[in-house]
């Protein structure tokens, strides 16, 4: 099993190790054949077509492979077959709350697809909603400001909700570049969940347990995990290796 979950969508990874990893995970899951991946994208009145590039051409300028996009929209979730039969999972950048709607009723499959050894990779709102339980947006905790508006996804309070189950912690995203770091800070120490991780921009969290004591941080920037303490967090750094 690989988890690769991403701090940004993939206009933020200029480094190339994030792909070179998924790659060898494909690779190492399907040798000797050309391996088939699930892309799934939220679609808004046609904007996949113009976001695809961003997640295809750092595939295919690495492998052969057979990419098959799962579009999500507002009144349209994914199927579960979507995710038979595929040799790894890609799951893109945008509205988080869109994304975990139009996921949840795959959940099941997508848990088996990862238990079986699929990786999966989750871009920005991707990897935030690849928890059991997931920040889904909100920039204030009972009223108090925790991260800028600007990362609320049109929430006032820090929302909480079932996610994917594909790891125990909560998951934030853009964390030096955007402020959300405090968000994940603040729903620890707050009690909202137990454990969670902030990750920045071109930086990737990797998991091969579902474990932050056994975890491994790839890119250019930080990787922070933060345990609640009582009535307090406490906030580790791991710096991202090439």
């Amino acid at each position: 099993m690989t988890i690769l979950l991403v701090g940004g969508g993939p206009d933020t990874v200029t480094t190339p190790v994030v792909f070179d990893r998924f790659v060898r995970e494909l690779r190492f899951r399907a040798p000797g054949r050309v391996p088939r991946v699930a892309l799934v994208l939220f679609d808004h009145e046609g904007s996949s077509e113009y976001f695809l590039p961003a997640y295809l051409d750092p595939l295919e300028s690495r492998i052969g492979c057979e990419v098959v996009p799962v579009l999500l929209r507002f009144d349209k979730g994914a199927a579960g077959s979507a995710f038979d039969d595929v040799d790894g999972i890609v799951v893109g950048g945008g509205p988080t709350p869109g994304y975990l709607e139009g996921l949840l009723s795959s959940g099941e499959a997508i848990r088996r697809a990862v238990s079986d050894g699929v990786p999966y990779m989750g871009f920005s709102a991707g990897a935030m909603v690849a928890p059991a339980r997931a920040i889904v947006g909100g920039y204030r905790i009972r009223g108090t400001e925790v991260c800028p508006v600007d990362c609320s996804e049109g929430l006032e309070e820090v929302e909480i909700r079932d996610g994917l189950g594909l790891v125990p912690f909560a998951v934030d995203v853009h964390a030096a570049q955007a402020g959300t770091l405090s968000r994940a800070v603040a729903a620890v120490a707050k009690g909202l969940v137990d454990r969670a991780a902030a990750v920045d921009e071109n930086t990737a969290l990797v998991l091969h347990h579902t474990d932050l004591d056994s975890l491994e941080v790839i890119g250019t920037g930080n990787c922070w995990t933060i345990r609640g303490t009582g009535p307090k967090a406490t906030v580790s750094v791991l710096s991202a290796h090439g």
